[in-house]
């Protein structure tokens, strides 16, 4: 059991947030997208609803979601100059393997509190990340106000009670940066 230990304590305090900008190719290849992809399976599931869902964005759909991002930022700020607009647009194009995480709030099916589908969603986003490290790949989580944007909700055809939660990005890291050094237990646990 110790070495399955040290495994876990290696690929857990290993994985650090990677920028979608130093994440390139080679991706995953099918059979490790999967393994990441399955990985959120294991999750912690009240009632087995499985209230989340991950959207792959097809290297075909990066310059629809491109155009998302790009209207989005228009929508927001009328006097983006042609070259933020082009910034919003390339960032559809960042990391080999993109995916749209949302989480599924409809509770007329089942009772189960809307905070614990929000830590079932977190608990699957942070199995495919620490997957992703495991496979030896870079990943990085980012949102924006573009996840507001009615048209980014019709571009995946998001459901009523369906929210985008951020995009995971992974790939290979193209430059690393020094490790952040995390908060100390005292910083964050106590007792009651």
């Amino acid at each position: 059991m110790g070495n399955v230990n040290d495994l876990a304590k290696t690929f857990i305090h290993s994985r650090q947030h990677i920028s979608p900008k130093r994440l390139v190719t080679p991706g995953p290849s099918p059979e490790q997208k999967a393994e990441i992809i399955s990985a959120a399976s294991a999750a912690p599931d009240h009632g087995r609803i499985t209230p989340w869902h991950f959207y792959e964005v097809s290297e075909a759909s990066r310059q629809l979601l491109g155009a998302v991002f790009a209207d989005a930022l228009i929508e927001r700020d009328a006097s983006a100059s042609p070259a933020q607009i082009l910034e919003a647009k390339e960032k559809a194009f960042r990391g080999p393997l993109l995916f749209l995480a949302t989480i599924k709030l409809d509770n007329r099916l089942d009772a189960i509190p809307k905070q614990e589908k929000i830590i079932s969603a977190g608990c699957a986003i942070q199995n495919m990340l620490l997957m992703a490290n495991a496979l030896g790949f870079g990943s990085g989580l980012s949102s924006g106000k573009a996840h507001y944007s009615e048209k980014l909700r019709n571009l995946f055809s998001l459901q009523t009670e369906e929210e985008p939660l951020c995009f995971i990005t992974i790939g290979t890291i193209a430059s690393h940066k020094p490790i952040v050094e995390r908060p100390n237990v005292s910083q964050y646990s106590s007792i009651f």
